[in-house]
């Protein structure tokens, strides 16, 4: 008599990954959930990228088609900066072109930058349309000032062209705003990531609220104060790093749903 064929049981994700491999899977996890947590996604669209540590030209990204409540540590993708798929989890999902464009574009140009957040937040949008672009209206806006590029829109980024010219806007900084479309903050660490894209998100629900009395009514910061914070920032560096505040975000999510970290 024979007897039915038993499918291979697939290779869970973290036994097919290095140790800190895994360890970076977790917390770029934390970060979707994170970004969830405070209303700064778009159904399925958008993108989280890190880097693998130890693995150049290699990052972490979500599948196309998962909301950031689902995402977890052994369902990221592992691709190449152009896209390619190095190892697929157990996903019946694909990739959004526009996550390797413009995250491969950044990840190339730029060694200091490990983890890149891109938004299309009601906020976020509503700034990158105005012509004023960020003002300093408030004090999230100055803890910010400076850090900034403006990209104009060019379509939806499926042109690989265009990773040229996001690279030179975003310039030496670490936050963008891409006219008409959205955000993009960037860091070292997924902490100093996501207090950047926290800190211009928050600026831009400010600026938001005080352009309702109109542009002419809106009190900017004396440039004096500007500097003054710049100075401050420089000499305190921990204030951008965002450390005890992810320390304090990973509990959160720890009490809310720990599933991320599967």
């Amino acid at each position: 008599m024979a007897t039915a064929a038993i499918s291979p049981k697939a290779v869970p994700v973290r036994d097919q990954v290095s140790a800190v491999e895994w360890a970076a899977r977790v917390e770029l996890a934390a970060l979707y959930r994170m970004i969830h947590h405070f209303g700064m996604t778009d159904l399925i669209a958008n993108h989280i990228t890190m880097r693998v540590p130890g693995e150049p030209g290699h990052i972490l990204i979500n599948a196309y088609g998962l909301m950031y409540d689902e995402i977890t540590a052994s369902n990221l993708y592992k691709i190449t900066l152009d896209g390619e798929v190095v190892l697929k989890p157990d996903v019946d999902l694909g990739l959004n072109v526009t996550g390797y464009v413009i995250h491969g574009a950044i990840h190339a140009a730029r060694d200091d930058l490990h983890v890149v957040i891109h938004t299309h937040s009601a906020a976020g949008t509503g700034v990158s349309a105005m012509r004023c672009g960020l003002l300093p209206v408030s004090q999230h806006a100055a803890l910010i000032d400076g850090r900034i590029g403006y990209h104009d829109y060019e379509g939806a980024a499926f042109n690989m062209a265009e990773r040229e010219r996001f690279v030179t806007n975003l310039g030496e900084g670490n936050l963008l705003i891409l006219r008409n479309h959205g955000l993009i903050a960037c860091g070292r660490t997924c902490a100093e990531a996501f207090l950047g894209i926290y800190r211009l998100e928050m600026a831009c629900k400010m600026q938001v609220a005080a352009l309702a009395g109109g542009v002419e009514n809106a009190l900017l910061m004396a440039e004096s104060a500007l500097e003054n914070t710049r100075a401050i920032l420089i000499e305190h560096p921990s204030i951008g790093a965002g450390t005890l505040q992810w320390q304090a975000l990973l509990r959160r999510m720890e009490r809310i749903d720990p599933s991320w970290k599967d």
